[in-house]
């Protein structure tokens, strides 16, 4: 995990926040994000990426996460949700990034931005899309 790539983590989970929060335009939230951010401390393509995929393919992602969860994403905590599409985005797009790596990722992002205990529901919706989407990376790894 370089820090470079998980500060991109970082700020696109801020950044996703905000345009589920305002349904700003994701061009307009980009702009701000680098105005506002020392872009040399993270991964700038990486933030693009997120930034600009997950509402590209949030229906997917909420599709894939659905069966993941026990209530409907609209119900989850608004961090929590933006922490988890993150996290299925990776998990179904960003196959070059370990299983494992996404979700712990995604825990520290819980942990720093969500709720008490949120960091617990996202490992394990997250694990368990890892296990529909990456099931023989899931596989692979438990015969070690």
């Amino acid at each position: 995990m370089s820090k470079k790539r998980s500060q991109a983590r970082h700020h696109a989970v801020q950044a996703v926040y905000q345009w589920q929060m305002t349904g700003q335009n994701i061009r307009d939230i980009h702009d701000q994000f680098l105005s506002e951010q020392d872009t040399g401390r993270f991964e700038l393509d990486y933030f693009d990426l997120l930034l600009h995929g997950i509402p590209a393919s949030l229906s997917k992602l909420d599709e894939k996460l659905t069966p993941c969860l026990d209530r409907s994403i609209e119900s989850v905590d608004p961090v929590e949700r933006a922490i988890l599409r993150l996290g299925a985005y990776e998990l179904i797009n960003r196959l070059e990034v370990p299983y494992k790596v996404v979700i712990n990722e995604a825990v520290e992002l819980a942990k720093v931005f969500g709720a008490e205990q949120g960091h617990k529901y996202v490992n394990g919706a997250l694990d368990k899309l890892a296990h529909q989407v990456r099931k023989t990376e899931v596989e692979a790894k438990r015969k070690k």
